[in-house]
């Protein structure tokens, strides 16, 4: 995209997770790191990049071909219209996108009008394990598909202290298991599933020093009749040396058997019948986050900005994610089942 043949990233954000993604494109050939900003400015600077505490004298100075947002959500607008203002042509920007549906939506439609292209890093769907899913559901692994569960269990969320250390902003988020955390699973249900006709969530709230739900399920209906399951709760563990490799388990049947999700990260499938499954994905040994999701997605971006072939969520198809999101809170405030097609 650039002159030299690489493509120029800057990146804004040098907080906890942001170290995942300047690792991941220092590992690229095909990327060139050339600046970070953050309002830390000493955060900004330990990434070893041209340090910038301003947004808009890095995109003047570095002239980046991407810029990389990894702010939390009620900073993306501002920093979205600011680099489609300085011209920047492809943007990405982390989950949860935006602070809500309304807001997503003007920033859609703002990138697009300025024929920006806006990627949502909504990084689970490229976890191996899933990848291995999708492969084996294509392939007829279960034949027909009837249900499926996720069991959320990172074991972080007890305790006056709970994401203090790593994500204290956690604690503040008005609405919090969904927006932050099961929209990871709204996304991952999608790819895996199609899309819902209709959803019905039960939230609670059971860490009192927390603003937000931290507990719940949500059950998505297809229009095959299948049915999907969220079961999330942050209070609880499951068996993994790493809880926030896939941060639960879980298992997904259809007519012919069933593929099971491990916390080490391996994908088993049983045949319908059969008392043992074989083994279609060994455990995860990478020792960053989810499986190296985080560098699997920016390989996609770059491969997609290098090649023009079509990209996974960019922001007007992510925008279906925050509806059926504000669907999911709808159904929790009325206690009734929304159906997703009467809109």
């Amino acid at each position: 995209m650039s002159g030299a043949g690489r493509i120029r990233v800057a990146c804004l954000g040098a907080g906890y997770f942001a170290q995942f993604h300047y690792d991941s494109w220092a590992r690229m050939a095909e990327v060139e790191l050339v600046g970070s900003c953050d309002m830390d400015l000493v955060k900004a600077a330990a990434t070893g990049l041209p340090a910038y505490d301003d947004l808009g004298q890095m995109l003047d100075e570095a002239d980046p071909d991407v810029l990389d947002i990894i702010l939390p959500p009620n900073a993306h607008a501002a920093a979205i219209e600011q680099a489609i203002a300085h011209g920047v042509k492809t943007i990405i920007c982390q989950k949860p996108f935006c602070r809500a549906l309304a807001e997503a939506r003007h920033i859609a439609h703002r990138a697009e009008s300025a024929g920006v292209t806006l990627i949502v890093h909504e990084n689970f769907r490229f976890q191996p394990w899933y990848r291995a899913i999708k492969s084996a559901l294509a392939a007829g692994a279960v034949g027909q598909f009837h249900q499926a569960t996720f069991r959320f269990r990172p074991g972080d969320g007890q305790g006056p202290r709970a994401y203090l250390d790593r994500q204290p902003y956690f604690q503040k988020m008005p609405r919090f298991l969904v927006h932050e955390t099961a929209v990871h699973w709204i996304d991952t249900f999608r790819y895996l599933f199609g899309d819902p006709v209709s959803v019905y969530a039960d939230l609670r709230k059971l860490n009192p020093v927390i603003d937000g739900e931290d507990a719940g399920y949500i059950l998505f209906e297809y229009a095959n009749g299948a049915r999907a399951l969220f079961d999330g709760n942050r209070h609880l563990d499951h068996a993994a040396d790493n809880l926030r490799r896939t941060m639960g388990e879980a298992l997904i049947e259809g007519t012919d058997g069933a593929l099971s999700l491990f916390g080490d990260g391996a994908v088993s499938v049983r045949a319908q019948g059969a008392l043992e499954g074989q083994v279609i994905l060994g455990p995860d040994e990478w020792s960053g986050f989810g499986g190296d999701c985080v560098h699997a997605l920016q390989e996609h971006v770059v491969a997609g900005l290098n090649s023009g072939s079509a990209l996974e969520n960019t922001a007007p198809d992510y925008l279906n994610v925050l509806e059926i999101e504000e669907a999911v809170y709808a159904s929790a405030k009325l206690g009734q089942k929304i159906d997703l097609r009467a809109k």
